[in-house]
């Protein structure tokens, strides 16, 4: 064992606790250890670790260990090494005062590297105690650290440097990029708090505790960019979901009662539901699919099946846009501690006991989320929007929109497309011409809430008809005024929240003036020309409803808006006294400071010097070089130059500190008002919000009449007691956009009745257009009840409940189902939900699983609703005994199938046996059944080997050629066992031996 001594970096020297257990393991008998040691020559290897000192400011540093040489005969060292051995007596004392100097310290004291945390090491694990859960942001200055854990997070996420400095590791990134970095932590799924500093320089040098720490706390960001607020952002909801199974029987059967709460922060709004829900989950996953929030609360554990739900939805985004699940206690969830949570915040915090009643109408699971996510919301300050409860919308009404579960969603491609899971190739990116992103986002809600009263169908039809056929110029007028809008509805609720910057605050309102200003002016030609209703009263309640905006838009200051300077911000201070004052108090100080000016001239002896600022410094006196004997000793130099220096006199430097605090202040009065301004301009939020909702509305009928306007769509009729659904020459709306004008696609022309033919078995060649025929006519139905034009040549609707589709083939690991068993379970739900007014698509039900099976299930699933449901149906199917079921029904079952012609070349028997038949599709609808499906044509298509090919017809004929003899045979016993007479039957066995002979032969 060797020791290293450093007297020069230790002022005093310790031995740490790990050196003195060593040296008491070592030391049983200390002259037998000393004579061993000097007698073995210290050939042994070891080493020691000392702990360092810290150093004059404190600091101290990570414990290294130092190895040293295993070979050293030096006698001076043999002789340290025996007193340290010899006399561990003298280490007692110094082993007690380091222990009690640990103990005082502990908090302060790193265990790991025993070193001093700084103060503010000490007041970042204050702040990570209390958001654990949290990646924190702690403002330093001119820019932001993370600390220790955070810091190497943030530097794998953000591909950013990350160090050791003192007891934690650290990155940085300067403040200007702040929310650039804090966003990409978002989208990557992280939860990040902010830090700042809640002081400014010069008030804590001016204060009691100048000495002191900054002070910090988690605060959000109240300077959104203007550039943002003229972005498409995409809607970013906040999901709630509570789960009530008390109910045992519902437990073990997998059932629930769900409520959630959704809210989108980024326009106040607030969604609320519940439902129940079976085992599959479908109703949950259908809201999910829906809202396509950003970040999910939910409590500890939910059952089984919510939880593969989530984890399925969660696991299906991508890397960098997944969403964000957030684990609260149980306690927020319990009805109890939730009951009194809403209780007391809408009794104690939020003014009108109807608040309070109308909450607690809600139902057990919705008041469960509820206050969950009021427990959320604080922490970020953004409770406010949940002050009136009387506009929480709820998402699901049976009675005021179709049902539209979310397999539906998917399978029609509603909101995005199958293939990459984005917009393009939706039904929304064909109806989505609007101008605004307000508007888009009520488009969004238009397409997956589709109307189910006649009146307000209709209504929207009138609107559309108008703004397509009328020749008046109001329309492109009004139009025109809908382009280039900022984000009103987002701008709107960051002022209502208290979050927005003067520029956007000043976008807001100048945008809002001017629509009212424009819009006003059109009111006579509005009167005279519109005849919609809908439209009309839309466009004539918004100047009454925007009319409070221009006050608070004479009151600012244009040009410091734009900058952001809060201290010019209002033009007349009568009404911000605070402001005046400390005005009038910087400008005496700037006053006394001006005054001073001679004095200086007199002591310096230069008549024209002036006060200069350089880099920010203010009332410099500027000396030359040569000159500086002249400037007086007590004077404080602040810069020089080779050529000038720059000077502080004492009144200056005193002078210039209260200056700087004054201002200072007036920031913070100024920051102050501006918060009180905008309260009481949110006062005024409900008509400003509803004004821009109408907007939105006006924005979404000139989509759908832009849509109407793309050639060869119609207007729909729609019927309010019929129960059917005519469409002449329907075209698939997305195919038909994708196609172009080039590739015209094929239109086909369909006939349901809830009185007549109300069934149509679809049968035909693989890839001969089944599934786009049942989607157009799935599609065209929506688009109708939406209140938009359809593709189509003639089409009358009647009123459609619910859409359900039961299409394509995969399975779902993460909910732990077949293929079969997921199609089985979509097919159970729209048994139990079908009703006689609903349409039902299924594609093709039976065929996971063996031939006989899925004929029986495709069979008796068929009749089920022919018989009992009684709904709209189209069925899709490659068993021809499911054809039959026409004889059984005839008024009510139609047989269909995708039209094709069949090539046969003129080829050899043989050689006719050996190759697939080539066919070529016609994606006409007819009537009729097809026998075959022509599996090998596609096969041949996708570039199966041509070998393997040649095997597959091969054996497609022969067992064609068993079946069809074997059907035969059971038709000529069926034909037999009828007959009575001999001579019939010696007719019936000489037409069958001719056949029996052709056989032999063959």
């Amino acid at each position: 064992i060797f020791i290293k001594e450093d007297s020069q970096k230790c002022e005093k020297s310790r031995i740490c606790l790990q050196t003195l257990d060593r040296l008491k393991e070592f030391c049983s008998d200390s002259n037998q250890q000393c004579a061993r040691v000097q007698e073995d020559g210290f050939q042994e290897k070891g080493h020691l670790s000392l702990e360092k000192c810290p150093s004059v400011t404190g600091r101290s540093s990570e414990l290294r260990n130092t190895n040293l040489p295993s070979r050293d005969t030096s006698p001076k060292v043999a002789q340290k090494v025996c007193r340290a051995l010899c006399n561990l007596s003298q280490f007692s004392a110094s082993l007690k005062s380091y222990e009690n100097s640990q103990n005082s310290s502990d908090t302060n004291l790193n265990r790991r590297t025993k070193s001093i945390y700084t103060p503010l090491e000490l007041q970042f694990i204050e702040m990570k105690k209390k958001y654990k859960d949290a990646i924190l942001c702690v403002e330093c200055g001119y820019k932001y650290r993370f600390f220790g854990q955070d810091a190497e997070i943030a530097a794998k996420e953000l591909n950013i440097y990350c160090h050791l400095d003192h007891n934690f590791m650290t990155a940085s990134i300067p403040s200007h990029r702040l929310f650039v970095h804090v966003r990409r932590l978002v989208a990557k799924g992280h939860k990040v708090g902010v830090i700042k500093q809640m002081e400014t320089a010069a008030l804590k040098a001016a204060g009691e505790n100048k000495s002191s720490l900054f002070s910090r706390k988690l605060t959000l960001d109240d300077s959104v960019d203007v550039e943002e607020v003229a972005a498409d952002v995409p809607d970013n909801y906040l999901l709630c979901i509570c789960e009530n199974g008390d109910n045992l029987k519902d437990r073990k059967k997998g059932d629930t009662v769900t409520g959630i709460v959704a809210i989108q922060p980024t326009t106040g709004e607030v969604i609320f539901d519940s439902f129940r829900d079976c085992a599959s989950r479908s109703e949950l996953e259908s809201r999910v699919l829906r809202l396509q929030p950003v970040e999910i609360i939910l409590p500890p554990r939910l059952s089984d099946q919510s939880e593969k739900l989530i984890h399925s939805i969660t696991s299906m985004r991508l890397q960098d846009d997944r969403i964000r699940i957030e684990r609260m206690e149980n306690l927020n969830f319990e009805y109890s501690h939730a009951f009194q949570r809403v209780t007391d915040f809408y009794a104690k915090e939020v003014p009108g006991p109807q608040n309070l009643s109308v909450v607690l109408s809600l139902d057990k699971p919705v008041i469960c989320s509820l206050a969950a996510v009021i427990a959320y919301l604080k922490e970020f300050n953004l409770e406010k929007m949940l002050y009136n409860p009387s506009n929480f919308k709820r998402l699901s009404s049976e009675t005021e929109f179709m049902t539209i579960n979310g397999t539906t969603m998917k399978n029609l491609e509603i909101l995005q497309n199958q293939t990459d899971m984005k917009t393009k190739g939706s039904l929304l990116w064909v109806l989505d011409h609007t101008k605004t992103s307000f508007g888009r986002r009520r488009l969004k809600k238009w397409v997956t809430q589709p109307l189910l009263k006649f009146s307000e169908i209709n209504a929207r039809l009138d609107a559309v008809s108008e703004i397509l056929l009328s020749e008046s110029s109001v329309f492109g007028q009004i139009e025109n005024l809908l382009c280039k809008l900022p984000d009103l509805e987002r701008g709107l609720c960051s002022v209502f929240h208290k979050k927005c910057s003067t520029q956007e605050f000043f976008l807001i309102v100048s945008t809002l003036s001017r629509l009212d200003l424009e819009i006003q002016a059109f009111v006579p030609v509005i009167h005279s020309h519109v005849r919609s209703p809908l439209l009309k009263n839309a466009l004539l309640e918004i100047p009454d409803l925007l009319s409070p905006v221009k006050q608070y838009l004479k009151v600012l200051n244009e040009e410091a808006a734009r900058t952001g300077d809060k201290t010019q911000l209002f033009k007349d201070l009568t009404a911000f006294p605070a402001i005046r004052k400390k005005k009038e108090e910087i400008q005496d100080v700037l006053s006394k400071i001006q005054l001073h000016l001679p004095d200086i001239r007199k002591q310096i002896k230069s008549p024209s010097a002036e006060y200069v600022t350089v880099s920010g410094q203010e009332f410099l006196i500027e000396v030359k070089n040569s000159h500086k004997s002249s400037v007086p000793s007590d004077w404080v130099m602040v810069s020089s130059t080779k050529a000038v220096s720059r000077f502080h006199s004492p009144f200056i430097t005193e002078n210039y500190r209260v200056l700087q605090r004054l201002r200072e202040q007036l920031v913070l009065d100024c920051s102050t008002e501006w918060l009180c301004f905008l309260d009481h301009f949110s006062e005024h939020y409900h008509p400003v919000s509803k004004a821009i909702c109408h907007l939105a509305t006006v924005d979404c009928l000139f989509s759908l009449a832009q849509v109407a306007k793309q050639g060869d769509y119609c207007r729909p009729a729609v019927q309010d007691n019929r129960h059917e659904i005519i469409i002449k020459n329907g075209r698939h709306p997305v195919i038909d956009v994708l196609l172009g004008e080039q590739d015209q696609y094929v239109p086909n022309t369909t006939s349901l009745s809830g009185d007549g033919e109300r069934v149509m078995i679809i049968t035909g060649p693989n890839m001969g257009g089944k599934s786009s025929y049942i989607k157009q006519v799935a599609l065209i139905t929506i688009m109708a009840q939406i209140g938009s034009f359809v593709p189509a040549e003639e089409a009358t609707i009647g009123v459609v409940d619910a859409i359900f589709t039961r299409m394509g083939a995969a399975d779902n690991i993460y909910k732990g189902r077949s293929t079969f068993m997921e199609e089985l379970t979509d097919t159970a739900e729209i048994i139990r939900k079908a009703t006689s007014r609903s349409l039902v698509i299924l594609d093709e039900l039976g065929r996971g699983t063996s031939t006989h099976d899925g004929i029986a299930i495709a069979y008796a699933t068929l009749e089920h609703f022919i018989r009992d449901v009684q709904a709209l149906t189209l069925f899709v199917t490659h068993y021809p005994p499911v054809c039959e079921l026409q004889q059984l029904y005839p008024h009510a079952v139609g047989n269909y199938h995708m039209a094709f012609l069949l090539n046969e070349d003129d080829q050899p028997g043989e050689e006719l046996l050996e190759n697939p038949e080539f066919i070529t599709f016609l994606y006409q609808i007819t009537k009729g059944v097809s026998a075959r499906s022509y599996g090998l044509n596609v096969a041949k298509l996708a570039d199966i080997p041509e070998e393997i090919l040649k095997k597959a017809a091969h054996k497609s004929k022969e067992l064609e050629r068993i079946v069809n003899m074997k059907r035969k045979k059971m038709k000529s016993f069926a034909e037999v066992w009828k007959i009575n007479d001999s001579q019939e039957l010696q007719k019936w066995k000489n037409r069958c031996e001719p056949e029996d002979e052709r056989k032999d032969n063959f």
